[in-house]
């Protein structure tokens, strides 16, 4: 047996509801993402949802959508998959890094306003691998700029922060909107997809706009109105989700909540397991939030006690020595500045980033997934005990 680092939740009732779309002959974007598209948004509490075709298009369309533009910068972190700068220099526009809480994996408020400048057209923040960022600092030195919040919630469905004494979960947005992925290792998948949530009206309606090569007509309207004359208001892209995605995505929607359920209850297990042990810590969640634990990211414990800063050879070692034992692992999040599209290059700004180049090589993601087995979870807590 081996233990995946995830297994994408599938089945009987995903391939039903691809059968059904086959069968309707109609396989575009339609009723199906239409549908997807109001269970979002009633599943996090936002107004509006705007499905796409990835993650990366949700943040690409919502940063054009709010004009940014050639020349301009948009803070954000550099420790996050690479689609979140890209999203950002693909449109000419120059990311400017900021550090990372150690805790949190997300945006330090403590760094960001130090790195706004004329220039800054937007703040781009991260709920990385489901444990939200301080997005109430973040609001609070953005408003006073004057400044839109957008947030990297491609890893953040099903998780809440609790503000004003209210528990609320990510998406509702509490920015101007919230960019979510169905990547395959995503609570809900649709092989690739993706979803915008806002409470802006006028700003869902540019997004599915732009979506469509800025055609000013729907799919769904051109075939109910074959003689609909559509005009193409400005260059864009083809950015749509397909009702075969929608519908695979819809039966998962309906089981998010016992998803969740599950995963705490494993991840739980893990941060009990790790609560003294002599290699490998658990991560810190602050008290007003609830993450959904889409990863679980174990920290090399001597980065941590002083006893002397982890190297890429020892997290390399510990992904072998999982390995070895039918474990699949992976290693920390990547840093935007260090990878060959950005490191030597003039097309960023940042100022030190210290805690993003440590936890780059002291992070361990361990197998966490809805669906997991007993086996699998016990061959993982009993790997964890052997490990010294």
């Amino acid at each position: 047996m081996r233990v995946p680092i995830v297994r994408p939740d599938l089945g009987t009732e995903e391939a039903e509801a691809a059968a059904r779309v086959v069968r309707s002959g109609w396989v575009l974007q339609g009723p199906e993402v239409a549908a997807l598209e109001t269970e979002f948004a009633a599943a996090v509490g936002a107004a509006n949802a705007v499905a796409v075709s990835s993650g990366t298009a949700a943040l690409t369309l919502t940063l054009r959508a709010l004009g940014v533009r050639p020349g301009d910068e948009v803070v954000t972190v550099s420790h996050s998959f690479i689609a979140t700068a890209n999203s950002i220099a693909t449109l000419g526009a120059r990311p400017v890094f900021v550090d990372v809480e150690r805790d949190t994996f997300g945006l330090d408020p403590q760094r960001l306003e130090a790195s706004l400048t004329p220039r800054t057209r937007a703040v781009l923040c991260v709920h990385q691998i489901g444990l939200p960022c301080d997005i109430e600092a973040i609001g609070d030195i953005a408003r006073r700029h004057g400044l839109p919040v957008i947030e990297d919630a491609a890893c953040a469905l099903g998780s809440e922060v609790c503000i004003a004494g209210v528990w609320q979960r990510i998406g509702r947005p509490h920015g101007v909107a919230a960019c979510f992925s169905f990547h395959p290792r995503k609570i809900v998948t649709t092989g690739d997809g993706g979803m915008v949530t806002t409470h802006d009206g006028a700003l869902a309606d540019r997004l599915r706009l732009l979506r469509n090569h800025a055609m000013t007509v729907s799919p769904e309207a051109r075939d109910k109105d074959p003689f609909a004359r559509e005009a193409f208001t400005e260059p864009a892209y083809n950015f749509r989700l397909t009702d075969l995605q929608a519908a695979i995505a819809r039966p998962q929607l309906r089981r998010l909540d016992a998803s969740l359920a599950e995963r705490r209850r494993l991840a739980a297990g893990y941060t009990a397991a790790l609560a003294h042990h002599p290699v490998l810590a658990a991560p810190v969640v602050r008290d007003n939030a609830l993450p959904n634990w889409q990863s679980y990211p174990a920290i090399i414990r001597s980065s941590l006690t002083g006893a002397g800063d982890a190297t890429v050879r020892e997290q390399d070692d510990l992904l072998r020595w999982f390995d070895a034992r039918g474990i699949s692992t992976r290693r920390g999040l990547t840093n935007a500045h260090q990878e060959p599209a950005y490191a030597g290059r003039d097309n960023f700004a940042a100022g030190p980033l210290p805690v993003s180049e440590i936890l780059r090589r002291t992070t361990v993601f361990l197998p966490l997934f809805h669906g997991m087995t007993r086996e699998e979870e016990a061959t993982v807590l009993a790997a964890l005990r052997e490990l010294s």
